[in-house]
């Protein structure tokens, strides 16, 4: 089974008990009412994004899905918690893309969006041979990739909350969904 599409997604959920803060924030991601595997991180090749409204569409409740998720927790008051999913998808539709996950504490959503996205950007450029410095700043990499012409499209999700005030859990995550 190969996938053709995919699309992002993302939740928060609070509650006492943490298993029901990650369901409360599967929900929230549109997302609870399947099963889902976890797989590695590679798009394959010619797999088209597609919005949530439209990829839930292919889905049925209780189906068997393929994700590749990225979650974090807190029960700390305040603490910053993010979860991150990063995509590059090549300009060769014949070539594979990638995923990358990232789990921060203490980040703002713009930091975790910029290094996730940078993260999938380039290991893609390391498979495609494109030269690039990483100690670069991610705007300075993220010219280079484009420049090559290899890769055409870099986009991520990004959930950051605060740990709720009175030591609830709270659980984030991001969910890149495989259709097949």
């Amino acid at each position: 089974m190969t996938p053709t599409k995919f699309f992002l997604t993302k939740g928060v959920g609070i509650h006492k008990e943490r298993l029901r803060s990650f369901e409360l924030a599967l929900r929230n991601a549109g997302i609870a009412q399947f099963n889902l595997v976890s797989v590695s991180s590679i798009l394959p090749p010619g797999c088209k994004k597609v919005s949530r409204e439209k990829g839930l569409t292919f889905l049925k409740t209780g189906e068997i899905i393929f994700v590749v998720i990225a979650k974090n927790e807190a029960n700390e008051p305040n603490r910053l918690i993010g979860a991150s999913i990063g995509c590059a998808l090549p300009a060769q539709s014949n070539s594979y893309g990638y995923l990358s996950e990232h789990r921060s504490f203490g980040e703002t959503e713009e930091k975790a969006s910029d290094y996730v996205e940078d993260l999938a950007a380039s290991m893609l450029a390391s498979t495609l041979g494109i030269k690039f410095n990483p100690d670069d700043a991610w705007d300075s990499r993220r010219q280079v990739f484009k420049m090559s012409g290899k890769i055409v499209y870099t986009s991520n999700v990004t959930q950051t909350a605060r740990g709720q005030k009175d030591g609830l859990w709270t659980s984030v995550l991001s969910v890149a969904v495989f259709i097949p």
